[in-house]
Order: structure tokens, then C-alpha cells, then sequence
């Protein structure tokens, strides 16, 4: 042991025995005001270390030390330090998040065919005033309303701060909306909704002079929905001379095509994987 180790410890345990002393609350709600009580006499220099921020300032021993509201917005550790001639002393204790009053919300697709099983996910982060994510557990109500339909509310409980519900596609296709809320706080974001792949698919067969026109039925999905234009549907016509394919995108609903016919022949037609009725037809 070096030569005066004991005399140093002595006096590290006198600094500390007279140490100035200060005693915060454990837990504060972010956003609000903080006194912290203290002892002793004479002049302090008071630290405040955040998250976001620092603050350093001169206080009287003894008397409580004020933080402002603005100090302790941010959530999360905030320590203390108070230093006066006979020494430091620290503390440190939580801020937590207010209340939620605020929302982000996602949503996902921005456009979905109709009547897809679980088609749309929305999810919702829960804050408060300041920002703060909020983890306390608190009810966020979603809204869906279709175009030309009635209004569906369900209620999810937040864990940790986000909240999700996942949904069917309407069965017609427009515009839908979809709202989260959570204290006085709402967002709304919109979905597209589209005619989804073609059903019951069929075709026609007409003289054109020499030629064969060969038209589909107006194309709709299996609700109803008209399927939009520039769709392609595949024309496969099979006859002697082997098999040919022809793509015809959708125009006006419709989907057709001439071909030149000579002997027997088979013409089929599909969109996607969906396959639609086969026409047996003699050219010449």
C-alpha cells in the first residue's frame, strides 16, 4: 500500500459523510414539472442529463430545485447531479410517456383486388404529445368504409406501442377507407380496391367476310367487377397447320380478335390461369 492510501480514504469517506443530498421521484410523466428537494447550505451547481438534452445551472442548497415541463418531454433515463464544496452527489430517475394522443398509420397495399382473404394489413403507432411511443397498453379503434357501404369498427388493444388488424377486401371494387383513432387523435388512408382476375370467361365467334371474329363476353371478375382495360387475354387457335397464340389486351371490356380460318379448328381462350369455354369452328 503507497504511502498516505489511508489518510485519502479517510477523506473520500468525510467528503462523502457531508455530501450534499437531493431526493427526486422515481417515475415522471413526460411533459410535466419536476421539484427535487434538497439539503444543506450555500451555493450548488445543479446538472440535468436527458436524452435529448443537457442543462447545467447554479441553485442555493436547500431549497428545491425546479424543472420545467420542456425538460422532460423525451421519454426514457434522465440522471442528476447536484455539486456543492463538500462534494457530488447523483440520482436518477424515469420519465414515461403521457397519455396517447397521437397516430402513424400504414397500410398495406395501397391497391388489392377484391374479396382477398386477409388482402389488407394496417398497422398503427400509438404516441403522445411529445412524441413518445406510448408502451402502456391502450385501445385503438379502426374504422373500414367501403364505397357504397356501411361503416365497420373494430377495436384493438396496443401492445407496446402499435396495434394492427388485418382484413378482407371488399367485394366491389372503388375506393375504401381506412381510420385509426386513439385519443383525440385520427388518420385515414385510402386503398384501391380492383376487379380481381377474370371468371367465367367466354368467347364468340362471328363471319367477317372471309375472317373469323372471335369476341370475348364482357370480362368480369367473380363478384361482378368489370376487369380493366389493357388485361391481356390469349387466343390459341389450334388447326392443321399446329397451334398459335395470339395476346389481345382488353379494350371497353372486351377482348377480340380476326383470324384467318381454313378447315377445322380450335379456338381456346384463357387470361392468367383462369381458362374460359373452346369454340369448334370450319373455315373455307
Amino acid at each position: 500500500m503507497k504511502p498516505g492510501f489511508p489518510i485519502l480514504l479517510v477523506m473520500v469517506a468525510s467528503l462523502s459523510a457531508w455530501a450534499a443530498e437531493m431526493h427526486a421521484p422515481a417515475q415522471v410523466t413526460a411533459g410535466t414539472s419536476l421539484a427535487i428537494a434538497t439539503n444543506g447550505s450555500g451555493r450548488g451547481t445543479f446538472y440535468l442529463i436527458g436524452p435529448a438534452k443537457v442543462s447545467k445551472r447554479d441553485i442555493q442548497m436547500g431549497s428545491q430545485i425546479s424543472v420545467d415541463a420542456d425538460e422532460l418531454e423525451r421519454a426514457g433515463r434522465y440522471l442528476a447531479i447536484l455539486c456543492a464544496s463538500d462534494g457530488c452527489t447523483a440520482t436518477n430517475f424515469s420519465v414515461i410517456a403521457a397519455a396517447p394522443n397521437r397516430l402513424s398509420l400504414l397500410v398495406h397495399p395501397s391497391r388489392v383486388p377484391v374479396a382477398m382473404s386477409n388482402g389488407i394489413t394496417t398497422v398503427a403507432f400509438v404516441f403522445d404529445n411529445f412524441r413518445n411511443l406510448v408502451l402502456k397498453s391502450a385501445p385503438v379503434e379502426f374504422t373500414i368504409l367501403p364505397k357504397d357501404g356501411s361503416e365497420l369498427r373494430a377495436t384493438r388493444q396496443s401492445e407496446h406501442g402499435v396495434a394492427w388488424v388485418t382484413m378482407t377486401s371488399a367485394r366491389k371494387e372503388g375506393i375504401t377507407r381506412i381510420g385509426a383513432s386513439v385519443g383525440h387523435a385520427s388518420e385515414v388512408r385510402v386503398v384501391q380496391q380492383v376487379a380481381s382476375d377474370a371468371c367465367n370467361l367466354r368467347i364468340k365467334a362471328s363471319r367477317v367476310n372471309r375472317e373469323l371474329l372471335v369476341e370475348t363476353d364482357p370480362v368480369r371478375d367473380c363478384s361482378g367487377n368489370p376487369v380493366p382495360d389493357g388485361t391481356v387475354v390469349s387466343f390459341t387457335m389450334t388447326d392443321m397447320g399446329g397451334k398459335t397464340t395470339v395476346d389481345v389486351p382488353i379494350k371497353r371490356g372486351i377482348a377480340k380478335i380476326t383470324m384467318p380460318i381454313k378447315g377445322r379448328a380450335r379456338i381456346s381462350v384463357a387470361s392468367g390461369v383462369v381458362t374460359g369455354n373452346d369454340l369448334e369452328v370450319t373455315g373455307g
